[in-house]
């Protein structure tokens, strides 16, 4: 489990890097594409870094949660229970029972299962912020675009020898709009994929967890009279229904006789 734990980190750690040389190699080019419009690029420059540090925040906080697994699976008593996701099992579990139940196991389970999908909820409205804003600026540039666009027509004299040259200069804000859609598309989407590849590394990391947690559970769970029989008795009543159904088909057909 360390092993992995510690690939998707190094996963996470090799993705910012390269986005960090990227960003400085590129950087010129980075700058025009951000100041193409301060304000929209901007935001969404904020809400990827954001999204950024916020999925190193969930990644370290595995750590007290990962250590307190690790030493429960081993065996070692007198363990700080850990500080979030799994302190509601860990204190059920403080006692070590020798067996639980299946239907424990369950519970056990769905309540780590909904915890783990709550912490990473800010990050899927951060994926999902990051495309809103791309889209907003490339509707907001077609906007742009379509109404420098009316305005030039609207405003050239096509009887004047030099309307071409008045076509040249109202061109700028047109082009303008068309900047502003390309460029906010490009930062949203690139943010999207950045941060939710590293929302998909926490998920990874979440799942080790998870895993290695139902696999220790699974082992020291039995099966009660009460569960074998919650198991048994759907099955029970499905034969019942279909005994039921023979036994009048069977009544049918003596009566057509």
């Amino acid at each position: 489990m360390t092993k992995h734990f510690h690939g998707a980190l190094n996963r996470m750690a090799l993705i910012t890097a390269l986005l960090v040389a990227g960003v400085l190699y590129f950087w010129a080019d980075f700058i025009a594409i951000a100041i193409a419009n301060i304000w929209l690029n901007g935001v969404i420059i904020g809400t990827s870094l954001f999204g950024i540090g916020l999925c190193f925040v969930l990644m370290f906080e595995l750590l007290p949660e990962y250590k307190w697994l690790h030493g429960f699976t081993s065996g070692r008593r007198g363990m700080t229970l850990p500080p979030h996701l799994l302190r509601p099992v860990a204190q059920m579990l403080s006692s070590r029972p020798k067996r639980i139940s299946a239907s424990t196991l369950n519970g056990f389970m769905e309540m780590i299962l909904l915890r783990f999908e709550d912490s990473r909820e800010s990050v899927r409205y951060i994926t999902n912020t990051l495309i809103f804003l791309g889209l907003l600026g490339t509707f907001w540039g077609l906007i742009l675009t379509v109404g420098g666009f009316a305005e030039l027509i609207g405003n050239l004299n096509f009887s004047d020898e030099n309307v071409l040259q008045s076509m040249q200069a109202g061109l700028s804000r047109p082009l303008a709009g068309m900047t502003t859609a390309f460029t906010s598309s490009l930062l949203g989407l690139g943010g999207s994929l950045i941060v939710g590849f590293l929302g998909l590394q926490v998920q990874t990391a979440q799942n080790m967890i998870y895993h290695e947690l139902e696999d220790y559970l699974a082992s020291h769970t039995h099966v009660s009279a009460t569960d074998a029989a919650a198991q048994i008795l759907p099955k029970i009543d499905l034969v019942t229904r279909e005994l039921t159904k023979s036994v009048q088909s069977l009544e049918q057909t003596i009566s057509g006789i």
